[in-house]
Order: structure tokens, then C-alpha cells, then sequence
């Protein structure tokens, strides 16, 4: 009975002895997995809460990193937007400007007066310039266009007689002059070429008039070197090709001729239209002020744009029902564009070229042209008075070529 007590006890201790060393070795290989494994856990974002880690040498290694990075060349668009925006405003404001336009209007006796003046409309312009006493002024064609007087009213609400410098339709640009003495600051031309799409700018000036005088809004650049048909003469055709800036910065009616800036505080481009319907929105543009520049040095120094001029009257051959394409103009069948000369004026570089009424232009020096803003686009951009042009058209149902020295024209 002894030995059976004994022996029964012992194994008892063998038992405990055989599950208690299992178990401190495996409790001490989960701790050290656990240890190995808690950083990437951490990382992976595995783990239902935050651990943070206090490291002073890291500390001391970022922020060495950031004086080094202190000591480069790179520089930062978006950094604490909200203030920078603030101090560019601040910095820029007084430069933008109330454009007055005030018509003439006739009474019900038909006569008219400077009592009988009323204002046509508002827009907004930029000063970019102090000379010799005077301040010049940046704004759109079409906010001074038919006016018999301009108004300037600057931030203070100062409100002066302009002297309108030179005007250009094609491009939408114009420049005005007022007495220097009421102006403190200019702003800086900034660089549009060097733009990028999601840049963040503000746009400046006075949307519905001058209830709203210095609204700003800010956006980003949505789009560069965008192509908008411009029907200038009202007749339902495209007669010119502005080429803009597009920005979702909000630009209304009042906010034309105004400034579009970069964070730098910039000049980067003009505000200019944008398209109302229902169906869209944040479509606002702007002329790039590296594609004003050339015509604001030509309207300060000739009060107009010289351009290239062929003397010729252009219809474009898809405004003409093509029943008179192969009938009336004798074109082959394969001739489905081009610019028909409707009209050929007198002693002109095209009259003396040789160039007949019905005669369809197809080619400038080489280059297809389609229709007439294809062909006013190419006299204008790609050409300069005093240079030969090579013309290439169709007369009855021959193709032939000819040469003009084009002539200049102000606009």
C-alpha cells in the first residue's frame, strides 16, 4: 500500500513537471515574438490603438533635415495658404482699379450733351506702370469700347478722368493713362508661360459693378493655352481665337480688366470673360499676361496694334451651301475647305498680287487654311509687314499660286 502511495505521488510530480517547462518556453518565445513584431504591427496600422515613440536623436535628425532642406533653392506654392493669401492681397489690392465707361445718350429731341451722359457699364483694370507723372492702366477692350469718357476709381474711392492710351479688339486689350498723383503702388509682371495646372491664384477687381469694389477669389489654374472663339463683329461666326488661361477662381460681369495673380503677389494674367449657362461652372478666363505684354508695349508706344494686311474681303467656304462649291466655284470634288475671296479691295498687296473675286484660298506659305479664322490667325501671328506670302487657291477649278508683299494695318 506504501509503495502504491509513493509511486502515485511521484507521478503527479512528473505530471506537473511535464506542462510547466512547455509553458514557460513557449510564455517566453510569445514575448519575444511580440516584441520582434509589435513595429511592424504598428506600421501596418494593424493595431486597434496609437503607440507614439519619443526619440531624441530622431528628433535631432529631422530637424537637421529641415535645416538642411532650409539651405536649398526650393520653395513651397502652399504652405499656410490662408495667410499668404491675406498678405498677397494686402500687397496687391490697391493696385486694381473701378473702369468707368459713360456714352453719350441722345435725348427724346434727339440731341445730345454731356448732361445727357449716362454710365454704359463697369469693369475693373490694373496699374502696372508709374512715368513721368503718369499711371498707366491695364484693362479689357470691351469695358471701354464706344465710351466717349473713362472714369478711373481707385480703392479710396478717388474717382478721376482717364485718357484712353490705344485699344485692340483682337486681343481684348487696352490701355489707359490718369494723373500719377493719386498712386502709391504698381503691381509686378509676373512670368504665364512658367504656370502650372493647380497652382493656386486669386482673381481681383469688381464683379456687378462697384457695390462689390475689390472682391477677391481665390482658385487654381485649370487650364493653360485654351482656344475660345470670339465673334467680335456679332454676325454669328467666329472672327478671332483667344488664347487664355482657364481658372476656376469665380469671374463675373465687373471683374473684366481685372487682375489675376499668382501667390507671389504677380501679375500672371488679365481677367477676361467666362461662360455662363446653366450647365457649368468655375469656367472663368484670363489673358496670359506674357501674351499681353508685346501688345501693351505697341498701344503705349502707337495707341494701336500693327498687323499684317492682305486687302482681301473672306468668307469661309463651309458658310456657303456646298451646291455653289462645285457649280458656282468650279472646285473639285476633293476641296471641302478653304477661304473664298469675296471681295478684293483697290491697290491692295492681294489686288496686286493678282487675286480675283471667287478665287479660294487653301494654302498660306505652305500651311492649310480651312476657314477665315484659320487665315486672320496666320496674318497675324505668323507674319509682319513688308514680308512675302505665298498664296495658293483655286480659280476655276485650277489650283495656282501666287505672291504678295503684305502692307501694315493698325487695329
Amino acid at each position: 500500500m506504501g509503495y502504491y502511495d509513493d509511486h502515485h505521488m511521484n507521478r503527479r510530480l512528473k505530471s506537473k513537471r511535464g506542462w510547466l517547462l512547455p509553458t514557460l518556453v513557449g510564455l517566453v518565445l510569445g514575448i519575444v515574438l511580440i516584441i520582434l513584431a509589435l513595429p511592424t504591427l504598428v506600421k501596418a496600422n494593424f493595431l486597434p490603438y496609437e503607440i507614439s515613440v519619443q526619440d531624441v536623436d530622431d528628433e535631432n535628425v529631422e530637424q537637421d533635415d529641415a535645416g538642411d532642406q532650409g539651405e536649398g533653392e526650393s520653395k513651397s506654392v502652399s504652405v499656410d495658404i490662408s495667410s499668404q493669401a491675406t498678405e498677397v492681397v494686402q500687397g496687391v489690392s490697391n493696385t486694381v482699379v473701378g473702369v468707368v465707361n459713360i456714352q453719350q445718350s441722345q435725348n427724346i429731341f434727339g440731341q445730345s450733351s454731356e448732361r445727357d451722359d449716362e454710365q454704359a457699364g463697369t469693369g475693373s483694370g490694373v496699374i502696372y506702370k508709374v512715368q513721368d507723372d503718369r499711371a498707366y492702366i491695364v484693362t479689357n477692350y470691351h469695358v471701354i469700347q464706344g465710351a466717349s469718357t473713362v472714369e478711373i476709381v481707385f480703392a479710396d474711392e478717388e474717382q478721376v478722368e482717364a485718357e484712353v492710351v490705344g485699344g485692340d479688339v483682337y486681343t481684348d486689350l487696352a490701355v489707359l493713362t490718369v494723373d500719377a498723383s493719386n498712386v502709391e503702388e504698381t503691381i509686378e509682371f509676373g512670368n504665364s508661360d512658367e504656370l502650372n495646372v493647380g497652382e493656386p491664384v486669386l482673381a481681383i477687381g469688381n464683379p456687378l459693378g462697384l457695390q462689390f469694389a475689390g472682391s477677391v477669389t481665390q482658385g487654381i489654374i485649370s487650364g493653360k493655352e485654351r482656344l475660345i472663339p470670339q465673334d467680335l463683329n456679332q454676325d454669328g461666326r467666329p472672327d478671332w481665337q483667344a488664347e487664355v488661361l482657364q481658372t476656376d477662381a469665380a469671374i463675373n460681369p465687373g471683374n473684366s480688366g481685372g487682375a489675376l495673380v499668382n501667390m507671389e503677389g504677380q501679375l500672371i494674367g488679365i481677367n477676361s470673360l467666362k461662360i455662363g449657362a446653366a450647365q457649368v461652372e468655375g469656367l472663368g478666363f484670363a489673358i496670359p499676361i506674357d501674351y499681353a505684354r508685346p501688345v501693351i508695349d505697341q498701344l503705349e508706344e502707337n495707341g494701336a496694334v500693327s498687323r499684317s494686311y492682305l486687302g482681301i474681303t473672306p468668307y469661309s467656304l463651309s458658310d456657303v451651301a456646298q451646291y455653289h462649291w462645285q457649280n458656282t466655284l468650279d472646285l473639285p470634288d476633293d476641296v471641302e475647305s478653304g477661304v473664298i475671296v469675296d471681295a478684293v479691295e483697290n491697290v491692295s498687296p492681294a489686288d496686286q498680287a493678282g487675286l480675283e473675286q471667287y478665287d479660294v484660298i487653301v494654302e498660306l506659305n505652305g500651311e492649310t487654311i480651312t476657314n477665315v479664322l484659320e487665315l486672320r490667325q496666320y496674318l497675324y501671328n505668323e507674319t509682319e509687314p513688308g514680308e512675302e506670302l505665298t498664296i495658293t487657291y483655286y480659280r476655276d477649278g485650277e489650283l495656282q499660286e501666287t505672291t504678295a508683299t503684305l502692307s501694315a494695318q493698325e487695329f
